[in-house]
């Protein structure tokens, strides 16, 4: 079935003519990758701010890459009211609300496409064939599950999500733990090893890095300094081991060093200081 048939028995303003089909990917110089902007409710501003006049029609379908072969999440139709002149960093800002009438279907409709090529501002009517029904899921996509500790590995943008809606299993499972935690700046390849003690956990700890972004560290004040937007939400934060939070703190603390042995991260890192 075309998912489009779907989309026009909700909405049939949605001509395929005044329609340009947005295909959201990663975007491999920032790694900015849409669906983390979707997760964290930002996904409308994101998509509005754009380096060319991509959305020159009245209507706009956002297809989210998931990363299934070939499979899109729906992002939302949008109708477009334009965009104004650059700005000074050569951006346009395109008016775009979204249309209501298929707002039931935003985050729960999964599509098959095969993209064409490096393509991601499609006409319509030149695609709407090659779209096909895949999946309806029953709840938005939205934050995903707790992964566990050892599967555990979250851009910071994420995280701000997670600290913001303040997401129970998450919040559970962190507040749950002492441990050894690791950022890493995948831009530079450099590594900060922390630990989280007492009450609160390492919830706590990463509660204040999403705050601030560097938890009072100042070799990653310096760092985050020099950084645009882009690259501080691509930071990552992982744990490297966890211990019950009546623990001491000079054992974990002991354990910290031992990681900033390990991973070199005194000589080479950002734990200098």
């Amino acid at each position: 079935m075309r998912a489009w048939d779907l989309l026009t028995l909700l909405d049939g303003a949605l001509i395929p003519k005044d329609t340009k089909i947005h295909l959201a990917v990663e975007n491999k110089d920032t790694g900015v990758h849409p669906l983390d902007k979707y997760r964290a409710g930002e996904f409308q501003k994101w998509q509005a701010g754009q380096s060319r006049r991509n959305f020159e029609r009245p209507n706009v379908v956002a297809l989210i890459e998931l990363e299934e072969q070939h499979q899109w999440m729906f992002a939302g139709a949008y109708s477009s009211k334009g965009c104004g002149d650059q700005d000074r960093d050569g951006w346009y800002t395109y008016r775009l609300s979204e249309r209501q009438s298929c707002r039931e279907l935003d985050g729960k409709l999964v599509v098959t496409f095969v993209r064409p090529g490096r393509q991601s501002y499609l006409n319509a009517e030149s695609w709407i064939d090659h779209i096909t029904l895949s999946q309806i899921t029953a709840e938005a996509l939205s934050i995903p599950e707790f992964p566990g500790f050892k599967g555990l590995h979250i851009s910071k943008h994420l995280l701000d999500a997670v600290v913001r809606t303040h997401h129970g299993p998450w919040k559970t499972a962190l507040s749950s733990v002492a441990g050894v935690y690791l950022i890493a700046d995948p831009e530079s390849g450099k590594f900060y090893v922390g630990s989280a003690t007492g009450e609160g956990g390492i919830w706590q700890r990463w509660m204040a890095y999403s705050k601030s972004g560097h938890g009072g560290n100042r070799d990653l004040r310096k760092l985050l300094e020099s950084m645009d937007t882009a690259r501080r939400d691509d930071l990552h934060f992982s744990i490297l081991e966890i211990a019950d939070t009546h623990t001491t703190i000079e054992e974990i603390r002991g354990r910290e060093s031992h990681w900033k042995q390990v991973l070199l991260t005194r000589i080479h890192g950002l734990n200098a200081n």
